[in-house]
């Protein structure tokens, strides 16, 4: 299993061996490509499109989402294992629901 280090790596590498960093990115327009792949993400569950290893699934749609988000922090050298560690450590000394009702 790779790290989360290693999967960033790989899907910025890919993202450029493709030509989606040949000039500067717009980083408003990555973000929302990446809610985008949500949005498809949902649309598949409300379908009930469900399968690993198949195209336009559910889980296909979270596998883009990760693909996207991992390219975006590669491409701006976000060390985001370090900053998923951090904040989970972070969190465990929030109240519940972080004060909120949801």
């Amino acid at each position: 299993m790779k790290t989360i280090t290693e999967l960033v790596q790989v899907c910025h590498a890919a993202a450029r061996d493709k030509g989606f960093w040949d000039k500067e990115r717009n980083i408003g327009e990555m973000l929302m490509l990446i809610v985008s792949e949500l949005g498809e993400a949902i649309e598949a569950h409300r379908k009930g499109n469900f399968g690993l290893g198949q195209k336009d699934t559910f889980e296909d749609e979270l596998a883009d989402t990760a693909i996207r988000l991992f390219d975006l922090c590669g491409g701006l050298r976000i060390d985001l294992e370090k900053q998923i560690g951090w904040k989970i450590n972070f969190n465990k000394n929030r109240e519940q629901r972080h004060g909120k009702a949801y």
